[in-house]
């Protein structure tokens, strides 16, 4: 195996727990970082930085870790660009667009919806996300939910079974028939294929008991639960969440201080994402009443065609600054830290030693800039597993 260093560079992002206490990003400056085979080895001050058989220089720009993107929506055929414009002269956003997309998604095939897939995922890598979450559930049948994980399964081990995204069409005058077919046959044939379970615990969409048959029966199954929570109004998901050890809540615009209490009192990260807001016109959800509150907040782009359709996290990081009351290391650990803890996993979204080297080098100093220069592409080199990928 041979050794990279990546030194000069003008501040490291490491994430260290250890180094919390003096700094949130556990931030390293005049830095370097040794990167062998897929892990990060050793990080420390550039000066005192081991000989390797391989050397970068960061020529003075800042390095944090790639971007865990904890939410997406990425096997989907399709364009919503009428309802986007539609809704953007005045009409509100509902559930019910994503009807949409499954009528598309059921008519694509496989390479088409792998197309589309990859696309997105190129997309995103060249903005510095490395790990993505993503999940079905513009099939609604067994054999589309099933495809999609599939699909989703060859790009990525973060997958997630969204069979109870809305009631499917042919079953809009029988739900119970519906959450039947999600916790049954469709369970049984998407479990395979997936780590996670969510449920879109809406108006419109499921109720608190829906929502709680489908997270219970995934949870039988093997899958740890996921909620889309309080997005458009507020409800029972985010109790739900933390009642039962959901990984991580999803949207959090609508809370009440109980809501905010539960969050800051279990282990169920708060997954907030901007981009939804920014699509939809709707409230942004409040990130500084959350962290002042003591709970766990990742920061998410929810990728999906209907009501977010980005694959940016550096611009959610700067939506996050701007609109919901977060600091720039704040919203950068949210993005990358805290991306990883609602995948509760430590060998990402960190660079300390043993970690995946897994690498963002922005062109700027700092990670600050992500925010003070928002829509720049700043991301200038990126390595996923210890290989430079852009």
């Amino acid at each position: 195996m041979s050794a990279t260093v990546i030194t000069n560079i003008a501040t490291l992002v490491t994430n260290d727990p250890s180094l919390r206490d003096s700094d949130p990003l556990g931030l390293l400056r005049d830095a370097a970082v040794v990167v062998e085979d897929d892990r990060v080895v050793w990080t420390g001050a550039s000066s005192q930085a081991p000989a390797t058989d391989n050397r970068v220089d960061a020529g003075g720009r800042a390095v944090l870790p790639g971007f865990v993107d904890s939410h997406s929506h990425l096997v989907f055929a399709g364009d919503r660009t009428e309802e986007f414009n539609a809704r953007m002269s005045g009409r509100p956003y509902s559930a019910g667009g994503i009807r949409t997309t499954v009528a598309a998604t059921r008519a694509a095939d496989d390479a088409e919806l792998e197309a589309t897939l990859t696309r997105h995922l190129a997309e995103a890598l060249r903005q510095g996300t490395t790990t993505f979450e993503t999940k079905s559930g513009y099939g609604l049948t067994v054999e589309d939910e099933a495809r999609a994980l599939r699909l989703a399964a060859r790009h990525t081990d973060e997958v997630t079974y969204l069979g109870a995204h809305i009631v499917a069409p042919e079953y809009a005058d029988d739900p119970a028939g519906y959450v039947a077919l999600v916790t049954g046959d469709m369970l049984a044939a998407c479990a395979p294929h997936a780590r996670w379970i969510d449920v879109f615990c809406e108006k419109g969409a499921f109720d608190g008991d829906q929502a709680r048959a489908v997270l219970t029966a995934g949870r039988a199954k093997g899958l740890h639960p996921r909620i889309h929570a309080n997005q458009l109004s507020y409800g029972p998901g985010v109790q739900l969440a933390v009642e039962l050890d959901a990984a991580s809540a999803d949207h959090c615009t609508h809370l009440t201080d109980a809501d905010v209490d539960a969050l800051a009192n279990g282990a169920t990260v708060a997954t907030l994402l901007p981009g939804a807001e920014f699509s939809t016109r709707a409230a942004w959800p409040d990130a500084r009443r959350l962290l002042d509150a003591g709970a766990t907040v990742a920061l998410s782009t929810d990728c999906n065609p209907g009501s977010s359709f980005t694959s940016s996290m550096p611009f959610c990081v700067a939506l996050a600054v701007r609109d919901m009351g977060m600091t720039p290391d704040e919203a950068v650990w949210s993005a990358t830290a805290g991306g990883a803890a609602a995948l509760r996993r430590t060998d990402i979204g960190r660079l300390v030693p043993g970690a995946y080297a897994d690498l963002v080098l922005l062109d700027a100093p700092s990670h600050v800039h992500l925010a003070y220069r928002p829509g720049v592409p700043l991301v200038t080199g990126v390595w996923r597993r210890g290989v430079r990928v852009v």
